[in-house]
């Protein structure tokens, strides 16, 4: 597996999203099933694992931690604060944000130990909290990082004048927000721009438009009642629908270079920069593989320009994210 650089961190080239083990696409995965897939990725040479606090919440982290103990040694483990979750056992979704300084601190204890490390590698703040200052925000991360608690430091679908704030604190080693071949908002705001300029990583989420890219989901009948991708514009029935046209370009291309889909796309997506360090997801070992196998996939600039050209965002129905979410990026 070839590596790449965030800020500080040296990271394999591909990490592994855990988000879907235990949220927001239907029921939780088994721990043996966990266990063996994540077992698999460090086997692969995957070093970089994300999960947060809010995934389940809180059983995401518990699940990570336990199945990467064996592996302490070898992977890098990222977490995420910043919102308000109430009872857990009625929280499938985030009430509001909160990044005050004494909840940051109170965040990055409890992770620790649903974790079960001494350290976390990276820590990001999930969204911006428009009611406390970025500099407050990072002081509170950067106090941890002296106290050895923290390694790294992150944000999360941050702007990119946020981004400048933060970084100006303290360094930032990596911004993760959304980003694929039908999702390219970072390229247009300015972020992508920022981190070349100030040598910060990038982590593309749902590099795969959310399995969409695949070219195995064909049909919405097979989502669960409660999985997030219902809620989501580009996953209402006729948005779908028209984006599958998309999908079947990415199909005939991919088919001519003897890949898949899904691997066209993350290839695509590895190839806009050495500092960008994507997380697809996945709960399946086979779709790992196939995962791990585009970082070998080699593309012309042709090739690129012709893949990004056909499936430009101009040509997706539906926003990413309906306006309560929406509202909470790039900010």
């Amino acid at each position: 597996m070839q590596t790449r650089k965030l800020g500080s961190l040296e990271t394999s080239a591909l990490g592994l999203g855990c988000m879907g083990m235990t949220h927001a696409y239907g029921p939780a995965v088994d721990e043996a099933s966990a266990t063996a897939t994540l077992a698999r990725a460090v086997e692969l040479g995957i070093t970089l694992f994300d999960t947060a606090e809010v995934y389940g919440p809180f059983t995401n982290e518990e699940l990570v931690g336990k199945c990467l103990r064996p592996f302490r040694d070898k992977v890098q483990i990222a977490t995420k604060f910043g919102f308000t979750i109430g009872d857990a056992a009625k929280a499938e979704r985030p009430s509001g944000v909160d990044s005050r300084p004494e909840h940051v601190r109170a965040v990055a204890e409890a992770s620790l130990k649903r974790l079960g490390v001494e350290v976390i590698d990276l820590f990001y703040q999930h969204r911006v909290d428009p009611d406390v200052p970025i500099e407050d925000t990072v002081g509170a991360m950067a106090d941890l990082v002296s106290e050895g608690k923290v390694r790294a430091l992150g944000l999360s679908e941050a702007s990119a004048e946020t981004l400048r704030r933060a970084h100006a604190v303290h360094p930032i080693a990596a911004i993760q927000s959304e980003y694929s071949l039908w999702t390219r908002d970072p390229e247009q705001n300015g972020v992508l721009d920022t981190c070349k300029e100030l040598g910060i990583g990038f982590v593309p989420f749902s590099p795969l438009g959310r399995g969409a890219l695949t070219g195995t989901l064909k049909t919405l009948e097979g989502l669960v009642e409660n999985d997030f991708r219902r809620s989501l514009p580009r996953f209402q029935k006729e948005n779908f629908d028209a984006n599958l046209a998309l999908v079947q370009l990415l199909e005939q291309m991919a088919e001519k270079k003897g890949v898949t889909a899904g691997q066209l796309a993350l290839a695509w997506v590895l190839a806009q920069g050495d500092f960008i360090v994507p997380i697809p997801g996945t709960t399946k070992i086979a779709n790992l593989e196939k995962n791990i196998a585009a970082t070998t996939l080699v593309l012309t600039a042709d090739e690129l320009k012709e893949i990004g050209d056909r499936l430009s965002p101009m040509n997706v129905k539906g926003e990413r994210y309906p306006e309560s979410f929406a509202k909470m990026a790039n900010r």
